[in-house]
């Protein structure tokens, strides 16, 4: 059907579109719910919000389409970017809406002098999370080049505070808040895999941003490689706020015919802060027909017990261990291939050294799945060693600049290149040899690696030419990952990319959790989950515990802190268990049933992180959905300011029901300074939700990096 306005909504989002037939639809609101509205009603709202009526004295769009443009009287960054022959189109759409239901809209614009059709379609999806997704054909006689094709949405002039993420290797996701810049503020990451230091979210808010209160709205783009966020505040409009792929010259030219999907802009609104714009993503992420189901297992990853140092009869008593503590999940990490006896030989090479493994992985796999563990395997088949049996075969399947590869210095990150997927030839070579390990072992989970940035991206076309190659590298490690899962119904996969560095919602579209970081430092681990989980569930973020000292960071923590923080995630280890005094491995053992037993309600709850008076403090619960219980934990980064801490305040309980409040000390003992509270000291307090909300609980004066875990039930 057609309409000249358009009222979408879900879960507390409304989306209210004004579609003429000569423009492609504008937005008129994006935010709460406005209950039922008739024709008149948004007729009235169109008038209510307009900015002048004909005819106009400004040249400046009346209403931002979907994709404005300069054609618009737009003097912010075009949605729309297009060429041909060098020359721009500027686009004259004329269109139409259809209403598949109350929540989606399907535009189909064209511009017949241009040779263009547009497709976009607006879901206001489960959790209230707006999706939104362009295409775009080449109906013209000629090539036709993008240079960008970007979602955006508007914002009120309200919104006077931005916060944009970056970050580095093993402190990724760090927030900065800033009041909101003039004109159009641009974040590019051009690393071919996000980044540590990628964008993730962009958050406009009005004042800045609390974790429980507060208008906010954000939005984050669903591609795994290179990325453009952008936030328009011009003069004479509302703001935008937006994303999109980030596409070199000459990267994406369309033929006749040809079209390009731009990957999808996920947008979310909220009047409860940063935890309402979570709560989004979450529900959304939830209601997923792909989402994981099945309890999230207890996992050990060999990486940080042996590193490339592979002894059979070690790993298997290292299997036997991990079984007698209660994990589900026994991944063997890097260094079971040929050559691998450090970072330099080997990728490329998916078959077993059977210098190291003499019998093969069989009896490896035999004892995890004998012990009723499945077994995990790590693998980067999107790179390769130039010392290594493929890149001595087919030296040109490296995807690179050719007077890079060697690189001139003899220098490259990890002496690892990438390994060029687009071409079918190396794609295959690398699917066949993965397929049949999984096949032949019986794999349950890979453990997906991607160790450096794409630098200098080259890739040689079918007709024998040179471009650049991220977005098609990109797409055939998409379907690389789908062919594999259609082929073994039932195999998981981790992305990792040196932590954190690939994390986006179009890796998870194919992936099944991600590792947040390379740091097990459990202080860093606080900041850093606690913002992956800004639009990441916690099941689908990995977090281990690792020895003390970190690897990563070298502090030393005590076991009960770092239990406390893997809790916060989809648990596991990263550790030598076998080194573990009698005293620890009962202690791990309390840890992974004590994760059995709570791992349903923090894998399906609501996560909120109130805001603390005092900076050292981090405090996190999860609220069941009935409200029938709820953890909490609460940790310290550095020493408290004060000798008398705050009262913790529980918000999302049922304020008439009564609540038992113990502390779980499965996870170890927690050491505090001389304020004990009676609940601490005295045993278990129950309390009303509603005072539980409103007055809370008198915190100990917790020492530095020390934690407590605290468990609710419903009396």
């Amino acid at each position: 059907m057609t309409t000249d306005n358009v009222v979408l909504h879900r879960d507390g989002t409304a989306l209210v579109l004004h579609a003429p037939a000569h423009a492609l639809p504008a937005v008129v609101h994006w935010g709460a719910e406005l209950g039922p509205l008739d024709g008149a009603d948004a007729d009235a709202l169109l008038g209510a919000t307009s900015r002048q009526t004909p005819p106009g004295t400004l040249d400046a769009a009346w209403r931002l389409p979907l994709l404005p443009q300069e054609s618009d009287g737009w003097s912010g960054r075009p949605g729309l970017l297009v060429t041909r022959a060098g020359v721009p189109v500027y686009p004259r759409w004329e269109s139409v809406v259809d209403r598949p239901d109350e929540a989606t809209a399907v535009v189909t614009a064209t511009d017949a002098a241009g040779g263009l059709t547009l497709r976009s379609r607006v879901e206001v999806g489960a959790g209230g999370l707006v999706v939104l997704d362009h295409e775009l054909v080449n109906d013209g006689a000629d090539p036709l080049e993008v240079a960008w094709l970007e979602a955006t949405l508007p914002v009120p002039k309200t919104a006077d505070h931005l916060t944009t993420f970056g970050g580095r290797w093993t402190r990724e996701k760090s927030p900065l808040t800033t009041p909101m810049p003039r004109g159009t503020t641009v974040r590019e990451s051009r690393r071919g895999r996000g980044g540590h230091d990628a964008p993730w979210v962009t958050l406009a808010s009005e004042g800045a941003p609390r974790s429980g209160e507060g208008r906010v709205w954000a939005a984050h783009l669903g591609w795994s490689a290179d990325v453009r966020h952008r936030v328009d505040r011009v003069t004479e409009h509302v703001s935008l706020l937006g994303a999109g792929e980030l596409l070199r010259p000459g990267e994406l030219v369309l033929a006749p015919g040809a079209s390009y999907r731009a990957p999808s802009t996920y947008f979310a609104w909220s009047d409860g802060g940063l935890d309402g714009v979570a709560a989004r993503f979450h529900t959304w992420l939830r209601a997923r027909p792909q989402h994981p189901r099945t309890p999230r297992p207890l996992v050990l990853n060999t990486w940080e017990a042996v590193y490339f140092d592979h002894d059979p009869e070690r790993l298997y008593a290292l299997a036997r261990r991990a079984a007698e503590i209660g994990v589900e999940r026994f991944v063997l990490d890097d260094g079971w291939f040929p050559a691998r006896r450090d970072d330099t030989k080997g990728l490329g090479d998916w078959v077993v050294d059977t210098t190291v493994w003499p019998d093969g992985l069989e009896p490896l796999a035999d004892l995890v799945h004998g012990l009723g563990m499945q077994l995990g395997l790590w693998f980067e088949p999107e790179m390769v060693n130039l010392d290594s049996d493929l890149a001595r075969a087919h030296p040109e399947w490296v995807l690179g600049n050719p007077a890079s590869v060697p690189s001139p210095d003899g220098l490259s990150f990890r002496t690892q290149y990438v390994l060029d997927l687009a071409d079918p030839d190396a794609w295959e070579h690398v699917r066949s040899q993965m397929s049949a390990l999984v096949a032949g072992l019986g794999i349950d989970f890979i453990k997906w690696d991607h160790n450096r940035d794409l630098v200098e991206p080259v890739h040689r076309t079918p007709d024998g030419k040179d471009a650049p190659g991220t977005h098609a590298q990109t797409q055939a490690a998409y379907r690389l990952l789908d062919r594999l899962r259609a082929d073994h119904p039932g195999l998981e996969i981790e992305s990792c990319s040196s932590g954190g560095a690939r994390t986006d919602l179009g890796i998870l579209s194919r992936t099944d959790r991600v590792w947040a970081s390379d740091s097990n430092d459990p202080v860093e681990r606080q900041d850093i989950q606690r913002w992956t989980e800004l639009v990441l569930p916690p099941e689908l973020v990995g977090a281990h515990v690792g020895p003390s000292p970190a690897h990563s960071s070298g502090r030393a923590t005590d076991l009960s802190y770092r239990i406390a923080t893997s809790l916060q995630g989809s648990a596991g280890f990263e550790w030598d268990i076998l080194g573990c005094t009698p005293e620890e491995t009962a202690r791990i053992a309390a840890f992974g049933a004590l994760y059995k037993e709570l791992r349903g309600l923090l894998h399906s709850g609501t996560v909120r992180h109130p805001d603390t008076a005092d900076p050292a403090l981090r405090v996190r619960t999860v609220v069941a959905q009935d409200r029938s219980e709820a953890v909490v934990t609460v940790a310290t980064v550095a020493s408290p300011e004060e000798a008398l801490a705050e009262r913790l305040r529980i918000d999302g309980l049922d304020p008439q029901r009564r609540y038992t409040v113990r502390l779980r000390d499965e996870i170890g003992e927690s050491r505090w300074g001389w304020v004990t509270p009676g609940w601490l000291g005295d045993g278990p307090v129950t309390l009303p939700g509603r005072a539980l909300a409103e007055v809370g609980l008198q915190l100990p004066t917790l020492w530095p990096v020390q934690a407590l875990v605290l468990h609710l039930t419903a009396a």
